[in-house]
């Protein structure tokens, strides 16, 4: 019997020891799956936050990047001075980009603007097809009161024959949709102080950056309060077709002319050759360059035309009259009131604003040169508009001003 039982249990221990391996290599293999699942589930979810991590630093450190919910990029810089505008690549050294910039907006000094403006070609022929355009700089505090009506005054008009540009307080945005003529046309500005000469950095700098579009061929001031009383296609014409520029230059006697000259600006400047006039102007591309391109003049006003001198009504006409003046046509072509006297302009509500009005504004009776004859239409813009007019000039826009 001892001998059986040592026999059987001689040959049972294998299959036993075979059962008890069998089950730790099971668990064994059990729990290096386990592990090996978790450490995947772990891994996938570190890395989630890793990408969430430098996309939010990506984002931090480029503010210009949007997210797919943001809208369009506007202005990616990538390799090879690559921008993508509204989703579309453009390279920044094409001869496009380089004769009409797409994009408004840059990190310019002034200083850098206007020698980059400045720039002349030598060359007479064009190697693209220019067609003159009409650059309409806005100069405003804030909002565009009129865009209705300016927007209905582009509206179907050829947008190779026109540029708008948009000169604001630097805290100040546009609040417009994108299918607006204005979307998109704001420049990078500074504040701005009424009878400062930073007032006329102002214009300088809506001069300069228009004139980094080659087919700008002139070049309109315009304020908010301003409205235009002829349709496009006359605008257009009157402008691109003269033979001279409308600055408004004339020699005033009394005080607010003569009076605000300083002595200390001789002999640069002589009392003989100082001038006033609207700082509402028009000119050419050639006049455009020289404003911008010029320090000699600009600094001594800087220095000695302080306020109650108020450097934008005797920059421009002053230096006009020194150095172009047979360019000029020592007139405006923006109406304005002054009946009223006073610092300002009289402006026009909506009581004021009818048919007999307006047509009194596109023939005030008289005639005024234009190239080597006369002509009736003198205006073509005006101002001071308060916004309640607004209404009424949407009423008469079709019927009189034919827009």
């Amino acid at each position: 019997m001892k001998n059986r039982l040592d026999k059987e249990d001689i040959e049972t221990r294998p299959l036993v020891s075979i059962t008890r391996d069998s089950s730790v290599s099971l668990l064994r293999m059990l729990t290096t799956l386990i592990i090996f699942v978790v450490g995947v589930v772990i891994g996938l979810a570190s890395s989630s936050h890793i990408d969430k991590y430098f996309t939010f630093q990506m984002e931090q450190s480029n503010p210009k990047r949007t997210n797919a919910n943001a809208g369009p990029v506007q202005r990616v810089y990538g390799e090879n001075c690559t921008i993508v505008v509204n989703c579309e690549k453009e390279d920044c050294l094409s001869m496009k980009s380089f004769v009409r910039p797409r994009n408004y907006s840059h990190r310019m000094s002034d200083e850098e603007l206007f020698w980059r403006a400045s720039l002349v070609p030598t060359k007479d022929e064009f190697p693209f097809r220019r067609v003159p355009k009409v650059a309409f700089m806005f100069l405003t505090r804030g909002p565009l009161p009129f865009l209705p009506l300016w927007e209905r005054f582009f509206t179907g008009q050829d947008v190779d024959l026109y540029s708008i540009y948009v000169h604001a307080n630097p805290r100040y945005s546009l609040n417009i949709t994108n299918v607006s003529v204005f979307f998109g046309r704001q420049i990078p500005s500074q504040d701005v102080a009424w009878g400062s000469v930073n007032l006329v950095d102002a214009e300088k700098r809506l001069l300069a950056n228009a004139l980094l579009d080659f087919s700008n061929e002139r070049f309109v001031l315009l304020s908010e309060s301003c409205i235009p009383v002829y349709n496009f296609p006359t605008v257009y014409d009157y402008l691109t077709k003269s033979a001279h520029s409308f600055v408004e230059s004339y020699d005033d006697p009394s005080r607010y002319g003569r009076g605000r000259y300083s002595r200390r600006m001789m002999p640069d400047i002589q009392l003989s050759e100082w001038r006033k006039g609207s700082q509402w102007f028009e000119i050419n591309r050639n006049l455009a360059i020289k404003i911008i391109s010029d320090t000699k003049y600009y600094t001594l006003f800087k220095k000695y035309c302080k306020p109650s001198c108020y450097p934008d009504e005797h920059y421009i006409p002053t230096y006009l009259q020194i150095l172009h003046g047979p360019q000029n046509a020592n007139r405006t072509v923006t109406y304005v009131d002054w009946s009223l006297g006073g610092p300002h302009p009289a402006a026009f509500t909506d009581v004021n604003i009818t048919e007999e009005f307006i047509q009194s504004i596109r023939d005030n009776g008289t005639l005024c040169q234009y190239n080597e004859g006369f002509i009736p239409i003198c205006y073509l813009f005006a101002r001071k508009f308060d916004p309640s007019a607004l209404e009424p000039l949407l009423d008469l826009s079709s019927t009189v001003m034919e827009f």
